[in-house]
């Protein structure tokens, strides 16, 4: 079977399970079988079954129920914190690009400083200076992942300006806005896509590894890292309490891995397809 053929069909399972969980996250109200936060401790621990189809915690809450909200928090995150870190990464990069000397150096620099830190600790001190909260993270999480945008659109507007199409188009008197707007992004929006598939699996990661250290998302407000935090003392006498959001989770990371790959492999003509 052709590498192609097998890199469709991951792509299109991956596709389906985004679609089926985003679809869930929406109409959580509607098929949550529990509210996520009501605690029957009557059924502390409850094993899956008929009643509970993934059991129970150790406060008797759903875990289906939790795990149907936390994909909420999970996506929301994945959402916002990509859209800002593009944002910031897009008008950031095409500044610099346009820009010749002093502000290119500036900026580079500045997007260099941030990416010189460990991402999960720079997200931890962003994330106490600002407060604990799923708005911080998001904020957070976002202006930590723009310079990575911003050093993939620098890079790409640096090549595509030279170009004859925008040469010419310079040459006729066209105004920088509308070079930027008609002839470089456009061209450049395809990486900017891949990369925003691979930021937006890391972006779930760091937000539940901030959950799971109690720095993200706060209870009752359910969260896969906060469902693996509350698991971490019961693994023997509750398994199920971490292995079904911790399946969800590795899942979805592999789900949008997956689509960054197989669009990197379609966008970019030097990989030699076998």
């Amino acid at each position: 079977m052709k590498r192609s053929s097998v890199s469709s069909r991951l792509m299109l399972g991956a596709v389906i399970y985004l679609v089926i969980l985003g679809a869930a996250a929406i109409a959580a109200p509607v098929i949550s079988p529990y509210s996520p936060t009501d605690q029957h401790l009557e059924n502390r621990f409850a094993p899956p079954g008929h009643k509970y189809i993934l059991g129970t915690d150790n406060f008797g809450r759903d875990n289906f129920s939790r795990m149907i909200y936390g994909s909420r928090s999970a996506l929301l995150v994945g959402i916002v914190s990509v859209s800002i870190a593009v944002t910031i990464g897009i008008t950031v990069g095409i500044i610099a690009a346009l820009s010749t000397g002093i502000i290119d150096n500036i900026l580079m620099l500045l997007m260099d400083s941030v990416l010189s830190f460990p991402t999960i600790l720079l997200a931890i001190t962003v994330v106490s200076f600002l407060g604990y909260g799923l708005l911080q993270v998001m904020t957070a999480i976002g202006v930590i992942f723009s310079p990575v945008f911003a050093r993939l659109v620098r890079a790409e507007a640096l090549s595509i300006k030279t170009e004859e199409y925008v040469e010419a188009s310079r040459a006729m008197g066209s105004p920088a806005v509308k070079i930027v707007f008609l002839h470089i992004m456009p061209n450049l929006m395809g990486k900017v896509v891949v990369q925003a598939s691979i930021t937006f699996a890391l972006s779930i990661v760091i937000e539940a590894s901030l959950s799971y250290l109690g720095l993200g998302t706060q209870p009752p407000t359910p969260s896969w890292g906060l469902m693996l935090k509350d698991a971490r003392n019961y693994l023997v006498q509750a398994p199920w309490m971490s292995i079904y959001p911790g399946l969800a989770l590795a899942m979805t990371v592999l789900s949008f891995n997956i689509i960054g790959d197989t669009l990197s492999e379609k966008i970019n003509p030097r990989i030699v397809k076998k």
